[in-house]
């Protein structure tokens, strides 16, 4: 939502400026010039990127657009869902979870919490975990190092469009420059027009260098940036989990270990001790 909104306000002051200027409006709606720079430029994403990149990327565009699903609601109630997971399994042992871990579509423990459940990678982060935990003979070091290595790899994944986004925006000015001289080229084998004329197709020709610079730093940049901050979030929400998981192995309690989750958290999206307190006696 707030990528449209920047937008709007770009657009608006950019183009509202010109206009207050004296500007003619006309003369920057040049479709060579658009095609020149665009096309280029989309052919440049493709020619660069794998076919599963430039899914990713596709779809990159339509994250941008939609608010950041991590918030203090949604680790509540995942700070939650350890907490009653742990007590389980402090409790009545941990092949107490068995049946929770293998089937967490049907799992009490899990459906009290349907925002986690509505993330695939996530579920699948913590049953893994609490699997190995139950099944394997891996210690706790070990553990933890695979941790880092998957949270990792998820990272680096997630980054494939927004890296390939940057890079478009990164190229964008140089198309604009392409298209500026062609459009001087083409003036210069025009000299025996009127200077009326030329003026035209020397205006035509800068708006190659206007179009490159606003699109790369007004429009792409800004949806790589917002995808970044996206991706920390939820690589601060893994690690996170990680925490709190590799805290109840140590053997620390279901509180504290959860508090352990609490403070990897960032500041601005972490729940208070006494608000994650009372979120979960009134979920007990």
């Amino acid at each position: 939502m707030m990528v449209a909104v920047g937008w709007l306000v770009v657009l608006a002051s950019v183009i509202g400026g010109f206009m207050l200027a004296g500007g003619h409006l006309i003369i920057l709606f040049q479709p060579i010039e658009y095609l020149i720079i665009f096309g280029a430029a989309g052919a440049a994403l493709v020619a660069g990127n794998s076919p599963k990149t430039l899914k990713a990327t596709m779809g990159g565009f339509g994250t941008a657009f939609k608010g950041s699903r991590h918030g203090k609601k949604l680790n509540m109630e995942t700070l939650a869902l350890l907490y009653a997971i742990f007590t389980r399994a402090r409790k009545e042992g941990l092949m107490a979870i068995e049946e929770d871990i293998d089937d967490p579509e049907n799992s009490e423990l899990f459906n009290s919490a349907p925002t986690v459940m509505k993330d695939h990678h996530t579920v699948e982060f913590i049953t893994d975990y609490l699997r190995l935990m139950v099944s394997s003979t891996l210690d706790v070091h070990q553990i933890d190092n695979l941790m880092d290595l998957d949270i990792d790899t998820h990272h680096e994944e997630a980054d494939l469009p927004r890296s390939a986004i940057a890079k478009m925006g990164e190229a964008l000015p140089a198309f604009g420059i392409v298209a500026a001289v062609l459009g001087v080229v083409h003036t210069l084998e025009s000299v025996h027009l009127p200077p009326s004329e030329l003026g035209k197709l020397i205006a035509a020709a800068l708006v190659g260098t206007f179009l490159g610079i606003l699109a790369a730093y007004a429009f792409v940049n800004p949806v790589a940036n917002n995808l970044e901050h996206k991706i920390n979030d939820s690589t601060k929400y893994q690690q996170s989990i990680k925490a709190a998981l590799i805290a109840f192995m140590n053997g620390y309690p279901p509180q504290v270990a959860v508090e352990f989750g609490r403070k990897v958290l960032y500041s601005s999206d972490r729940p208070s001790f006494t608000e994650l307190e009372t979120f979960l006696k009134e979920n007990k």
